[in-house]
């Protein structure tokens, strides 16, 4: 296939603002840049710029990156055409695309739209926020929905990340074709550990909003600890983790949990090789990309059942929850401390670099831009 020249955007991207939003575009970025010569452009709003507009022109992980910075408003209904223009002065610095690959159905894309209304260049998008699944429409705005429904039925193709979220995209009423392809795990950076950790050791990294319930998995482990189980846990990520440390200090188990900020992605895969089970204990998500990089790590999982988790999660790769009930958490925990440590860890590698790595997803996006394109 002929490499294209492909143009990312994204509503959410990593920026000076915020570090690790929309990290998950970076790297399908990455991976698309395997086959294609690929720019990204990015416009976010920064509340203390003096200066109108300002560009963060760089190479990141090998690939020109413009971030355009706008001063930002109180007043929302100027922040929209402010952003507009931000990515069309950005958009003039940099090659003409072949195609566009758009990330997020928010207003912010509607600049795909106008690119292929004025210039006729063709977009796809990938899709990954969690208020566009069906489950979660009677509570999205309808403002939302609509832009949602109006992006998407003029993009040439989306390639959301779940089949839950298919569902849910179908609902609203779009009818453009649509693909399930992954969030990715980079398998060079995420492989297991051979030899066994001295204790049992449990993992959870989030951007630790309320709705991951990482202060539920704090509590289950110090529950299992007082029955005398010999574990560990490491818990952090992005966001406030005072009051996970708080618990901590309070609890006669301090030695045996450790709490941890923002980590790198290499720092996370350290951390994800040096742990026997990783938990995901959300109320809400699509496909996270945690649990992917856990399997790459050969270590099992427990997770609650929700969104697309269920839809790359093997038999016999850990243990799916129906609720968020701490009870069955703590039964969860006990019974993997029951099974053999290191098992599948193979299996489990081999369905990671097959499902999520750089290669399998740079390949699916190669084949929908060429079909685009033909």
């Amino acid at each position: 296939m002929k490499r294209k020249k492909i143009l990312f955007i994204s509503s959410w991207f990593p920026n000076k603002l915020e570090p690790t939003n929309g990290n998950f575009v970076q790297r399908h970025a990455e991976a698309a840049a395997l086959y294609n010569d690929v720019e990204i452009l990015h416009a976010i709003g920064d509340f203390n710029q003096k200066e109108k507009f300002l560009f963060d022109d760089k190479i990141v992980n090998g690939l020109r990156t413009l971030i355009v910075y706008y001063k930002n408003s109180r007043n929302p209904l100027r922040n929209f055409p402010r952003r507009m223009l931000a990515y069309k002065k950005g958009f003039v610095k940099m090659q003409k695309p072949d195609l566009v690959h758009a990330n997020v159905l928010h207003n912010s894309m509607f600049f795909a739209v106008y690119l292929k209304k004025k210039y006729k260049i063709p977009f796809v998008i990938t899709e990954h926020w969690t208020a566009l699944r069906e489950i979660n429409q009677n509570k999205t705005p309808f403002k939302i929905k609509k832009t949602a429904q109006i992006i998407g039925n003029c993009a040439d193709y989306i390639l959301p990340v779940s089949q839950d979220l298919l569902k849910g995209l179908e609902n609203l009423g779009i009818k453009t074709k649509l693909k399930v392809i992954p969030n990715l795990v980079d398998t060079s950076l995420f492989f297991p550990k051979k030899n066994e950790n001295p204790e049992f050791t449990f993992i959870h990294i989030s951007n630790l909003i309320p709705r991951k319930n990482a202060d539920k998995i704090l509590n289950s482990t110090l529950n299992i600890l007082k029955l005398g189980y010999k574990v560990k846990l490491k818990i952090g990520g992005d966001g406030d983790y005072s009051k996970l440390l708080e618990t901590v200090e309070k609890s006669e188990f301090k030695d045996k949990i450790e709490v941890f900020g923002t980590q790198t992605l290499p720092q996370v895969a350290d951390k994800m090789k040096n742990a026997d089970c990783f938990i995901l204990f959300s109320e809400d998500e699509n496909q996270p990309c945690v649990i992917a990089e856990a399997f790459a790590s050969g270590i099992k999982v427990i997770s609650t059942n929700v969104g697309g988790i269920s839809e790359f999660f093997p038999e016999d790769f850990g243990i799916l929850l129906q609720n968020s009930d701490e009870s069955g958490l703590e039964a969860a925990m006990i019974e993997i401390l029951k099974q053999p440590k290191n098992e599948f860890q193979n299996k489990m590698q081999e369905y990671a670099k097959f499902t999520f790595s750089i290669e399998t997803i740079a390949r699916e996006f190669s084949e929908i831009y060429e079909q685009v394109l033909k």
